[in-house]
């Protein structure tokens, strides 16, 4: 698999991808597929990639800001989405590498993410990256009418902010 940044010529698949996701019910608490315009104004320009292979996107990773304050601008939150017919086959651990290695080169020293309890792969994902449980939000959102907690994963870099 070949990692690259993702460019706004990819939007077709990443959408295609990130629809799979939201069909799950629990990846995330969007349930519509946004533009590449809306996606693109919520997401850090930097630390976009896509993993492809025989040019075929297998899945994609993301930064978006936690805030608009200062001080938390070197924290971000994580998407990640691997396509239905390439997941468990190690496309997400090699996403989350590079994005990880990225983003410290972009001067973040915190990364996080929110996952439902029920994305067990998800979940396994965060673990094997370096990522640490911090806490549940019970609660937080809706989907469907139904209310859903929201485990919260962090990781801290251990080159950037450590001064």
């Amino acid at each position: 698999m070949h990692i690259r940044p993702m460019t706004a010529e990819d939007w077709e698949t990443v959408s295609q991808i990130y629809a799979e996701g939201i069909a799950t019910g629990f990846a995330t608490f969007e349930t519509q597929t946004p533009t590449f315009e809306h996606w693109d104004s919520a997401h850090i320009s930097k630390c976009r990639y896509v993993g492809e292979e025989d040019g075929i996107i297998l899945g994609w990773v993301a930064l978006s800001p936690v805030s608009s304050r200062c001080v938390y601008g070197g924290v971000a939150e994580v998407s990640v989405y691997i396509a239905a017919k390439s997941r468990g086959m190690g496309v997400g651990k090699q996403l989350m590498q590079r994005l990880i290695e990225e983003s410290e080169k972009a001067g973040y020293w915190t990364l996080q993410s929110g996952v439902f309890p029920e994305n067990e792969a998800s979940i396994k994902l965060h673990e094997k990256v370096g990522f640490r449980f911090i806490g549940k939000r019970e609660r937080v959102g809706k989907i469907h009418g139904e209310w859903k907690d929201n485990l919260l994963f962090e990781k801290r870099s251990e080159k950037v902010g450590i001064d």
